[in-house]
């Protein structure tokens, strides 16, 4: 059986000719991203905001201001109906009646679910998720902590592991990826939970690690081929991963894809976000974190002492030492 080839050898495209329409089109994405942050906001489950979430498969399309009445006129304080791929998938989303009350959660969840199910014939109702203010807003900030935090330290093992060029790189492309897919939930008001946020580490740790096998060809050919030109000897190493790239991207996708079309409801955000991350993750490690090594005038012979570059010629365990 001959194995399957999903980039023939002796590849050869030249991804960096185009790296200004490239970049222009992510910087026009991240601007239109951070808009709608600001503009449009999150669509926060009760994660983050607190308050009784319930999903409720129905039998038919459902009437969403007839049904918000209903479920107002039980005095459970405002209710946020969301739909969930379909017009038959719905979140019920209300207020916590009273934090002193300990029964008064339950009491609001039974009275929602009956008249679901008395209004509504065949339709299913799930279980009931209850989180408190005082919770949800400690998770906001365990989460957006532990984003900044996760950014931070990969810059910072970037940065000593190889040179500061690439450190840059790699750090831009990671805010590329984090401000696409945070715009992605603020354009489509996607409920925004916890799951989000495990998806966006995921993504950072995905992306980053696409960026490091680049970045280690990279370091690799210019050891090698210290005469090359850069954008040459970029669009070399690119070429030379791109095997790789494609076939963890794809096989990665595939599953991703199942899981979106048949998965259940609870992981759809986490899904779509790893399906988009894995999208922006391949072409910011192709086209932002390489094209970036360009506009930093990163050279060939950038990291040779001054005298080696004096007469054209260095000893190959000086350079190792050099690039580490």
């Amino acid at each position: 059986m001959r194995p399957l080839k999903l980039v023939p050898d002796n590849t050869n495209i030249a991804f960096l000719k185009y790296r200004t329409v490239a970049m222009a089109l992510s910087l026009g994405l991240i601007l239109a991203s951070i808009v709608l942050c600001f503009t449009q906001g999150f669509n926060l489950g009760v994660d983050f905001v607190g308050g009784q979430s319930v999903r409720v498969s129905f039998q038919q399309p459902v009437n969403i201001p007839q049904l918000r009445e209903r479920i107002e006129a039980l005095g459970v304080g405002e209710a946020t109906i969301q739909r969930f791929g379909n017009d038959r998938e719905i979140a019920i989303r209300t207020p916590l009646p009273d934090d002193t009350d300990a029964t008064a959660a339950d009491r609001a969840a039974t009275a929602i679910k009956d008249t679901v199910e008395k209004n509504y014939p065949g339709a299913s109702v799930g279980a009931v998720q209850s989180v408190s203010g005082k919770v949800s807003q400690e998770l906001f900030r365990t989460g957006a902590t532990s984003l900044a935090l996760a950014m931070i330290a990969i810059a910072l093992y970037i940065w000593f592991r190889f040179e500061w060029q690439f450190g840059v790189g790699a750090l831009f492309a990671l805010f590329h990826d984090v401000a696409l897919t945070l715009g992605f939930f603020a354009l489509t008001q996607l409920e925004f939970d916890l799951n989000v946020v495990a998806a966006i580490l995921t993504i950072i740790g995905y992306s980053l690690n696409d960026t490091i096998v680049v970045y280690d060809r990279i370091r690799e050919n210019m050891r090698k081929y210290r005469k090359m030109s850069m954008e040459e000897l970029l669009n070399l190493s690119i070429n030379e991963t791109l095997s790789r790239t494609v076939a963890t991207s794809l096989s990665i996708g595939l599953v991703l894809t199942v899981l979106l079309v048949l998965g259940p409801d609870v992981i759809f955000g986490f899904t779509a976000a790893m399906l988009l991350g894995i999208v922006i993750g391949t072409f910011s490690s192709v086209y932002v974190s390489a094209a970036i090594l360009l506009w930093l005038r990163l050279k060939p012979d950038s990291f040779l002492p001054a005298e080696a570059k004096a007469d054209g010629t260095a000893p190959k365990a000086k350079l190792a030492k050099d690039l580490p």
